[in-house]
């Protein structure tokens, strides 16, 4: 009846997030996304991209709420993407 909480699923998780093992705050990136960083670093620049042209657009248009954000946007996935790619670039090459 009094069974000891070890809490398996928790720790399964855990473990799961520290794979591969990474320094610092490269332990904030899905180790999914950390495992394909040069496809995720492109997705993020093509998308910061796409989000930037639409920006420009919408500032034509004379929507500036809506360039506001979608600059942002941009501008914050093109960060992403250049952070991940010069983690891939650093990264030491698979055995």
């Amino acid at each position: 009846m009094n069974v000891p909480n070890d809490n398996n699923a928790a720790k399964r998780l855990r473990r799961w997030w520290a794979s591969p093992p990474r320094p610092g705050m490269q332990r904030v990136i899905s180790p999914w996304e950390y495992r394909h960083l040069r496809v995720f670093g492109i997705t993020r620049a093509f998308g910061g991209g796409v989000a930037a042209v639409a920006g420009v657009v919408c500032l034509a248009y004379g929507a500036y709420g809506w360039t506001a954000f979608f600059l942002v946007v941009g501008a914050l996935n093109l960060a992403g993407a250049g952070w991940y790619l010069t983690i891939a670039r650093h990264a030491s090459p698979r055995t």
